[in-house]
């Protein structure tokens, strides 16, 4: 048996532009608080962090944050064995030609990561792992590696902590609800974390008509603003849409990555935008539901499609994300989207399992950082 080269422990510069909505900040934040934990030093370059003042007020032990600016002030900065660009940022050119010159003078191999987004398409098995000689600029002559995060066991897998489950196991629901002040009747919950997505007024109505009463917690910023225009805009055009109050509604306040994971614990059904979200969503292992991030070119209509068939969604869990999307017709013949939670229970499970017998991301980088150092 081949032994398995050990996990060093090294330094590692993280960088990330905030594009949408703290999305990508999110995963960063979890990626170098799980490294940490695991021993590793790093250093997490972002354009903007305002955002972690909520997201992690706590901070981590051996994570230090740095205000990304361009041009970049290397003034005191040695850059570590392990660079890391998120999602396709371009690390400036004053940092690489440091890095380059350390590995020079070190002997040591080049460590230089793309950490790509997360997909179900195939392509993410293919292209995962595949290096990339660079050719020009300060880099020239290194090799960058493309690292794809996914659903199966061919990819660089998914975020998840090792104290992941038994934090879940721990979980007071009723305790929890309590303490966000929620006036929780055993009513269903369900949490929206959304763009402005097209099936939203349908969502609103479908619960408002549902013999079981619910109760939808909304998270601040654009989910609560969408559904305040939405409610304003149906107590206009019907205002007895919601008339035996089955709907009712709770606005959150900003919650740490935390007690983030907590809501989507604590709800019958998660409603989920983005990539982060996305996964936090897969491990509560609850009905759900994807807003993906709409794309002008309308490549995310496959990438949600690849998901779907990756999740192994009936069709009514389908027909649900394609009118929640907006990815059908705007046709008003067409029949309300049936909301089936009972329905979606089953593949949620059972696509959660299928990811907890597969290694987690950071097991799986550590181990490929390993080889190639």
């Amino acid at each position: 048996m081949q032994c398995q080269s050990p996990i060093p422990k090294l330094r590692w510069d993280i960088f990330c532009r905030v594009i949408d909505n703290f999305g990508d900040l999110g995963v960063c934040w979890r990626l170098a608080c799980n490294l940490a934990g695991r021993g590793q030093t790093v250093r997490l370059w972002a354009d903007d962090v305002s955002a972690l003042a909520w997201m992690a007020p706590q901070g981590a032990p051996g994570v230090e944050v740095k205000t990304w600016t361009a041009p970049i002030n290397m003034t005191g900065i040695t850059p570590g064995e392990v660079m890391l660009e998120a999602f396709g940022c371009e690390i400036d050119e004053e940092f690489i030609a440091e890095y380059a010159k350390n590995l020079r003078n070190s002997g040591q191999k080049c460590a230089w990561i793309n950490l790509e987004y997360l997909s179900a398409e195939d392509f993410s098995a293919r292209c995962h792992g595949l290096p990339s000689p660079v050719m020009s600029g300060p880099g020239r002559g290194l090799t960058k590696y493309f690292f794809y995060p996914g659903f199966t066991a061919s990819t660089g897998g998914l975020l998840r902590e090792p104290d992941l489950l038994a934090r879940q196991a721990r979980f007071d629901r009723q305790a929890w609800l309590a303490e966000q002040g929620v006036p929780w009747r055993d009513e269903r919950l369900v949490s929206l974390f959304c763009y402005e997505p097209a099936g939203l007024g349908e969502l609103l109505v479908t619960l408002a008509k549902d013999v079981q009463p619910s109760r939808l917690l909304v998270t601040p910023g654009r989910a609560s603003m969408a559904v305040r225009a939405e409610v304003a805009k149906m107590h206009r055009l019907d205002p007895l849409w919601n008339q035996r109050a089955a709907l009712s509604f709770f606005y959150l306040p900003q919650f740490s990555q935390h007690d983030f994971d907590h809501l989507l614990w604590a709800s019958d059904v998660n409603f989920v935008r983005g990539e982060d979200s996305l996964v936090r969503a897969l491990w509560a292992g609850k009905p759900l539901v994807w807003h993906i991030y709409p794309q002008h070119d309308g490549v995310h209509a496959h990438k949600l499609d690849a998901f779907l068939d990756w999740l192994g969604a009936p069709a009514s869990l389908h027909a649900f994300h394609r009118r929640w999307n907006g990815l059908d017709a705007s046709d008003p013949t067409l029949p309300v989207a049936p909301f089936q939670p009972d329905r979606w229970q089953d593949c949620v499970t059972q696509a959660r399992a299928r990811l907890l017998d597969q290694q987690d991301l950071i097991t799986q980088l550590l181990r490929f950082i390993a080889k190639i150092i």
